[in-house]
């Protein structure tokens, strides 16, 4: 006499086999049906190449000649400076670049999002000869660095934040008009066809179908892009384009390491608060 969960197993069985139901085995793991394995595979041989060809030289970076030359460097940003009136530069200057990566930062979402609506098709009714053109201009916006465009536009705008400003909303209008696109792509389509067969126009139809689903998401990575925007406009000030990042390439330059130290205390605390003010938002819109 079978026990009860083998004649429960037997009896599936013969259910299964009862209503021709094919039992479908996986492949091997690296048949060639198996497009993950052998991408996995490719990855691993990219980074063994990587390795191989770059001449990483693990024991010079690891030495005590080596820790002893960091540890020296580290100790001359101690004391650093905190006198009244540098720190009363350095919050100015922090405020300049806060103030550099929300302006960008909103620019770039208007921008992203007026080309994200012909960059993305979303029915299959929509005429899509714009969606390749619109495509390749975000690919340029955002495949030049902050950094060239801050140079590039430095000529045109002269030193100062607002050559900064407008590089971070070149590159920053290239990488959230394709992340808006890819997500207006990806909503569910039946709210706008309900109102497309009532006769609805193609504005409204965004305006009540489709943005209402997608707006969390958007928001969600405009706030992220502001987070990279902080650390970019402290590095802008390299080239001139103003705020914390001035400040700093001009007192290393000089060797000021204690006012270098402050400076890179100010920029660690105010990504810090960034980053928390973004977190907090993001998870209040996600509720």
């Amino acid at each position: 006499m079978k026990s009860g969960p083998t004649q429960a197993v037997l009896a599936g069985q013969g259910r299964a086999e009862a209503a021709n139901l094919p039992y479908k085995l996986p492949p091997p793991l690296f048949d060639a049906r198996c497009r993950a394995c052998w991408f996995t595979a490719a990855v691993l041989a990219l980074v063994v190449a990587s390795f191989a060809t770059l001449g990483l030289e693990w024991q010079a970076l690891f030495s005590m000649e080596a820790a002893r030359s960091m540890a020296r460097f580290v100790g001359e940003f101690f004391p650093p400076d905190l006198s009244p009136v540098f720190v009363r530069k350095v919050a100015l200057a922090a405020w300049e670049t806060l103030a550099m990566s929300a302006l960008g930062t909103v620019i770039a979402a208007a921008l992203g999002l007026a080309l994200a609506l012909p960059a993305s098709r979303l029915s299959e009714q929509d005429s899509n000869w714009l969606r390749t053109p619109t495509r390749m201009v975000l690919n340029a916006l955002r495949a030049i660095p902050e950094l060239a465009w801050a140079a590039l536009l430095l000529i045109s705008a002269g030193l100062g934040p607002f050559a900064g400003t407008l590089a971070l909303a070149v590159h920053t209008t290239g990488v959230l008009g394709r992340l808006f696109a890819e997500a207006m792509e990806n909503v569910p389509s039946g709210p706008a066809a309900a109102l497309r067969t009532q006769g609805v126009g193609p504005l409204r139809v965004f305006a009540y179908a489709t943005l209402p689903q997608v707006l969390p998401q958007l928001m969600s990575y405009t706030l992220y892009r502001w987070e990279n925007n902080i650390r970019a406009a402290a590095v802008l000030g390299v080239v001139g384009a103003g705020g914390l990042g001035q400040m700093l390439s001009f007192h290393m330059g000089l060797f000021h390491m204690g006012k270098t130290a402050t400076i890179l205390a100010a920029m660690l605390l105010m990504v810090a608060l960034v980053d928390l003010l973004s977190f907090s938002a993001r998870k209040a819109l996600t509720r």
